[in-house]
């Protein structure tokens, strides 16, 4: 990680979803051709990017991508299972988001883009979020007492401050 003397781990590995998630982002949205597996192709590139950049060890990087991938999926399984926005999605007003990750996730978010990016297998199967683990801009809501977590940037996912468990989903 860049000056981890100045810098708080857990914001460091937020700035580096964030960072990741743009990489690929900007690429998909020159791609010729934009379909799911591209997208997961290109934070797979991301990821060997900020190793050989040596922003982040392999273990953090491997685990953020995955983490990208499983909120891609979901946010692209809940607008177009529901046509709802994306601050439905989020759960909050998404005026109140503090990066600029929000204009690439409305780009990824798109319609025309949601239906090539239809990638419900891999959301379905990482659809629930874990302490300690990093999660983009959002909501999650605790398994056990419904307690909400608002994320308006990424970042590592606490224990409940209600109920103290450990697992969310949105």
């Amino acid at each position: 990680m860049k000056d981890p003397l100045h810098h708080d781990p857990l914001d460091a590995l937020g700035e580096a979803y964030e960072k990741m998630f743009e990489r690929a982002a900007k690429r998909f949205h020159e791609a010729e051709k934009k379909s799911g597996p591209v997208f997961h192709k290109l934070i797979d590139e991301a990821k060997d990017k900020a190793i050989e950049l040596k922003e982040l060890s392999e273990e953090d990087a491997e685990r953020l991508a995955a983490y990208i991938k499983r909120d891609l999926g979901d946010v692209a399984s809940h607008l177009s299972e529901t046509g709802n926005e994306l601050s439905d999605w989020l759960g909050f007003e998404t005026a109140l988001l503090e990066s600029a990750i929000f204009d690439l996730l409305l780009k990824a978010a798109d319609p025309t883009t949601l239906t090539l990016l239809k990638i419900n297998e891999d959301a379905r199967q990482a659809a629930s979020w874990h302490t300690g683990e990093i999660t983009g801009p959002g909501t999650l809501v605790c398994d056990q007492c419904g307690e909400k977590l608002h994320f308006r940037k990424a970042g590592k996912i606490p224990p409940c401050p209600k109920c103290h468990a450990t697992t969310f989903h949105r």
